[in-house]
């Protein structure tokens, strides 16, 4: 069974950092392309960050500069840095694996900023 958990998430404060992490289970996480995307209060989800197996990486525009995606393969983790936290980064940040046309999500994990 394929399994993605989040953690790192919680409360900070705006131009504070956060690390978020996302480790898998159940698949090999090198041979995906892994993704993060978050949702606001309300919202939809939105595209953030990737990486390919390659480690290759591409971002959201907005986001460049204060977003940072790597993988750790040994552990099976991918992470988002988050620098220089704004309030509108408050969110629920999502994982994503993708290989073809499977894609697997993790359940998320919420970030709040405060001011």
């Amino acid at each position: 069974q394929v399994q993605l958990v989040e953690s790192g998430g919680g409360l900070v404060q705006v131009g504070g950092s956060l690390n978020v992490s996302c480790t898998a289970s159940g698949i090999t996480l090198s041979t995906y392309t892994m993704a993060w995307y978050r949702q606001t209060p309300g919202g939809q989800r939105d595209f953030v960050a990737l990486v390919i197996p390659e480690g290759l990486t591409n971002y959201r525009d907005s986001i460049q500069g204060r977003f940072s995606i790597s993988r750790d393969n040994a552990k099976n983790t991918v992470y988002l840095t988050i620098k220089d936290v704004q309030v509108d980064d408050t969110a629920v940040y999502y994982c994503q694996a993708v290989r073809g046309l499977t894609d697997y999500w993790g359940k998320g994990i919420l970030v709040t900023v405060s001011s």
